[in-house]
């Protein structure tokens, strides 16, 4: 045997020491210690913490949530009269007079709205601006002693803090799911087909009812508008940030609607050639191309022409259609503007006035 392994499992400490141990130890409360240092004391503070800021966010929002039943009058296969169909989903009061926040898929085309309160008051409501590429919508209901939320800053939010979501899924009066903020700064594209910016990404659980319902930091400030979720994934639901919110709710509350330019062409993404990226110095290595032009059109005037790529808009790059659709806000309604293109191997600058769009074109 080598004495030398002998010597390196030899006890290095008093015998007495080594063979005494005290009794178990316990923190102050008298809970014993757990495996890690943590105590089961400890761990339910901690729970209790946890717990008691999320209960405190949902008292404080839970009053102005509402459930929204939408009417509305569809055609019918079977006859030439029209059917009603039914539809709904959350909102949030943000005023207290009676305003509230939803989102545009929820309450656009109805014919009648109804909504009840935290505390089964039900009550008629109205659209007062409704904007699909945003999908947010405002609607007001008349009725007293309102309880409204308050709005928070989604700009302060951080990955990894605690949010939770109220609505209504399937119509179970305000449903409570909580989680953490996944990510920020996301892109959602809107029924309208328009890229929404400025999206939060969370794992707090959302359901059919639940579009329109507020998204709550555990201050109790609404940081959200839940809006969508990603059907075949698990915890990839979002919402759209109430920076955004604030700023579509007061153009419609003032205007009805979101004012935005277009210029009129039917166009897709697409590449351009490395050679004339390179050689025009241009910012991004894809443009738009124009596959048509509307007669009559800001891009008719200007001179634009099937097969043109546009790179960019009053010095702004433009990489695809997502972007002329960001660069062409209501500040550019009736403002010359110079778009740059690509004709052939050619680069062109045209003067051109956008115009206010009456619908969704781009």
């Amino acid at each position: 045997m080598n004495p030398n392994l002998d010597r390196v499992h030899l006890p290095c400490m008093a015998p007495e020491r080594a063979l005494k141990f005290p009794a178990p130890l316990a923190d102050f409360s008298g809970g014993p210690i757990q495996p890690g240092g943590a105590t089961t004391a400890d761990n339910s503070v901690l729970l209790d913490a946890y717990s008691q800021a999320v209960v405190g966010a949902v008292e404080k929002v839970t009053p102005s949530v509402v459930n929204i039943e939408v009417h509305q009058s569809v055609p019918s296969r079977r006859s030439a009269e029209p059917v009603e169909r039914l539809g709904g989903g959350s909102g949030f009061i943000f005023t207290p007079d009676g305003l509230i926040l939803t989102n545009s898929h929820v309450v656009h085309g109805a014919s009648r709205i109804e909504v009840t309160l935290a505390d089964t008051r039900r009550y008629p409501a109205h659209t007062l601006g409704d904007d699909p590429a945003t999908d947010l919508a405002v609607i007001r209901v008349d009725a007293p002693n309102l309880s409204a939320v308050t709005l928070g800053d989604s700009q302060q939010l951080r990955v990894g803090q605690v949010v939770i979501a109220i609505g209504n899924p399937y119509g179970f009066q305000s449903t409570v799911t909580a989680g953490v903020v996944s990510a920020l700064g996301r892109s959602l594209r809107s029924y309208s087909g328009r890229l929404i910016d400025d999206v939060v990404q969370t794992d707090a659980s959302l359901n059919p009812g639940n579009s329109g319902g507020p998204l709550v930091a555990s201050d109790g400030r609404v940081v959200g508008v839940n809006t969508a979720t990603i059907l075949p994934a698990q915890g990839l639901c979002f919402a759209i940030g109430i920076n955004t919110a604030k700023f579509v709710a007061s153009r419609l509350l003032r205007d009805g609607r979101i004012r935005r330019s277009y210029i009129g062409v039917v166009a897709q993404t697409v590449p351009v050639h490395r050679r004339l990226v390179r050689f025009y110095d241009l910012a991004k290595e894809s443009g738009v191309v124009v596959l048509s032009v509307e007669p009559g059109s800001p891009a008719e005037k200007a001179g634009l022409r099937e097969g043109d790529v546009i790179v960019a808009l009053e010095g702004q790059p433009v990489a695809g259609v997502d972007d002329l659709h960001r660069l062409l806000t209501d500040a550019r309604v009736g403002v010359r503007s110079t778009v740059t293109v690509l004709r052939g191997t050619e680069k062109l600058d045209r003067p051109m006035i956008p115009e206010e769009s009456t619908e969704n074109p781009r």
